[in-house]
């Protein structure tokens, strides 16, 4: 007997839905074939889809999509919160890559994927949000952290990349999230690049 395949099942925008076993899949292809993104390590992006289903995250916003690396495990996580990624990258040839990521891993319908300066687009966005995920510019990282800090509900995380590979570009981003009276941080090192993890009392 010949054992019939499962259906495909369809996201709301016609493309297939995630698989899990597919995502991960095509994350793997990601590191391969898709270099100098300084996307966040395996285990750190587990970190952040992980950080969703515990924070039971249903707004969650990332600045600097990249090629949609760290947007994938959000957005994987997302699917099972029943939440919604929002997603900010400035670079034409980066985002035309992440649309075509998202697409290929049935996740599209979940993400809100945006072509935009970052600084001109988080004071459109309407809070309060239960996750923020900063990896753009290291320079500008306290800019997108004052912008989004009023819009991230109590009890809602602000994370940011390479607070260890990159220290000296954000020093003044670190300081803030070090001694804010409203935070509590830590930081967390799966990957060589580290995270930092601040939750808003």
């Amino acid at each position: 007997m010949i054992a019939l395949a499962a259906p495909l099942l369809l996201a709301a925008d016609g493309q297939p839905a995630a698989n899990k076993a597919r995502v991960l899949e095509h994350l793997d292809s990601m590191r391969r074939n898709e270099r100098g993104m300084m996307n966040v390590a395996p285990a750190e992006g587990q970190y952040l889809a992980d950080l969703v289903r515990k924070l039971d995250a249903k707004k969650i916003l990332e600045i600097g999509t990249s090629n949609g690396y760290s947007g994938i495990w959000l957005a994987m996580a997302a699917r099972e919160t029943g939440g919604r990624l929002i997603t900010l990258e400035v670079d034409k040839g980066r985002y035309a890559l992440a649309q075509r990521n998202f697409r290929a891993t049935g996740l599209a319908d979940v993400i809100d994927s945006r072509l935009t300066d970052a600084l001109n687009e988080i004071p459109t966005l309407e809070g309060p949000f239960d996750l923020v995920f900063i990896d753009a510019w290291k320079p500008d990282y306290i800019r997108y952290f004052r912008a989004v800090f009023p819009k991230v509900r109590s009890g809602g995380v602000i994370a940011a990349h390479n607070v260890d590979s990159h220290p000296q570009s954000m020093r003044d981003f670190l300081m803030a999230i070090k001694t804010h009276p409203e935070l509590r941080t830590e930081f967390v090192h799966k990957g060589p690049s580290g995270l930092s993890v601040s939750y808003k009392k």
